[in-house]
């Protein structure tokens, strides 16, 4: 069991950053699958308040990315839509009682289900991903640490001890050792042919951190921006567009990103094999995660535990039909780009 406990610390934080006296009891908000998200109103205005996972912030690196993705979102300010964290006190990010907050200021608008994205939502953010690529970030000096994609997923360890829990996916993880050991080596094969060209991205753009005021939107949530290979980006975020609620892709919607990409970014040149083999590295990242918040590893309260545990059956299915769409996706990408 992790450590450390979610503790709400409103008003010692509104009075810390200086944010007006609280009007009423903060309101849970959706706020990703990682941290958690309130709706804060005070007497000097609304704020969407993030109280970061306390299990994240031990990591050596955490304090440093969370710095330099609120660099990047500010940096893009200028020429995108974007909502950076506010800077108080000349820090994003707000300590009080050992927890750390990142407050943004409230903005109307509402993230798209599946079923409510059409082409024109998926080629405007086709084309601000263009933007994001093209940008000259040398003047933020970035550091790229790469991901330790160099080692295989032990997958065997967390069968075992998933099977001294009792755990509830221990047979979908048996099932499919084989081929998550397949896919990571395919990945890390993949990951090693791109790393020469990367560039820096939101890296999670999908429809739940982009909010729509009409056809207005407004880019959030960038705490994963760093450096990614951009035909990966591309071809990833174009899947999250474009995806139906079961998980098919829409043709039309894909191409429609590809193609509000294109026409700020230019011709595309890949190796679509590769590109989509390494697709499965963040899929199985985020599993091996899961598995250690549903193992009580890496991980804060029972309610964690609880998303963990849900995370990795809806991951472990969510890789394999990605797997089962590889081919189809390889034959669209080769034969019309």
């Amino acid at each position: 069991m992790g450590d450390l406990q979610y503790k709400l610390e409103f008003k010692d934080l509104c009075q810390i950053s200086q944010l007006g006296e609280l009007l009423n009891v903060p309101e849970s908000i959706f706020g990703g699958l990682l941290h958690r998200m309130y709706a804060v109103e005070t007497t000097k205005g609304k704020y969407a308040i993030k109280l970061l996972n306390p299990q994240i912030m031990l990591r050596p690196t955490a304090m440093r990315n969370y710095i330099d993705s609120e660099k990047i979102a500010n940096f893009l300010s200028n020429n995108i839509p974007t909502l950076p964290a506010k800077k108080i006190n000349g820090d994003v990010l707000q300590k009080v009682d050992n927890h750390f907050y990142l407050v943004f200021d409230w903005m109307e608008g509402e993230s798209l289900k599946p079923y409510e994205i059409n082409n024109i939502h998926c080629e405007k953010v086709g084309a601000i991903l263009a933007e994001i690529h093209k940008a000259d970030f040398s003047e933020l000096n970035i550091t790229n640490d790469g991901f330790d994609n160099g080692q295989s997923t032990n997958w065997n360890y967390y069968l075992q001890k998933g099977k001294e829990n009792s755990s509830e996916w221990v047979k979908l993880l048996l099932e499919n050792l084989d081929n998550l050991s397949n896919w990571n080596s395919e990945a890390i094969c993949a990951s090693e042919s791109l790393s020469s060209n990367m560039i820096i991205s939101h890296r999670d753009l999908d429809s739940k951190n982009v909010l729509w005021n009409q056809y207005n939107p407004v880019l959030i949530d960038w705490e994963s921006a760093g450096y990614i290979h951009p035909m990966q980006d591309l071809i990833e975020t174009a899947i999250y567009w474009s995806e139906n609620e079961k998980g098919d892709i829409d043709k039309q919607r894909f191409f429609s990103f590809i193609s509000g990409y294109k026409k700020r970014y230019g011709e595309l040149q890949a190796d679509w094999r590769i590109v989509l083999a390494n697709g499965f590295s963040g899929k199985l990242g985020w599993l091996e995660y899961n598995l250690k918040r549903s193992l009580w590893i890496e991980c804060t309260d029972e309610e964690e535990q609880q998303m963990g545990t849900i995370q990795v059956i809806e991951t472990i299915n969510e890789i394999r039909h990605y797997a089962d769409t590889i081919l189809k996706l390889l034959n669209w990408l080769n034969n019309e780009l």
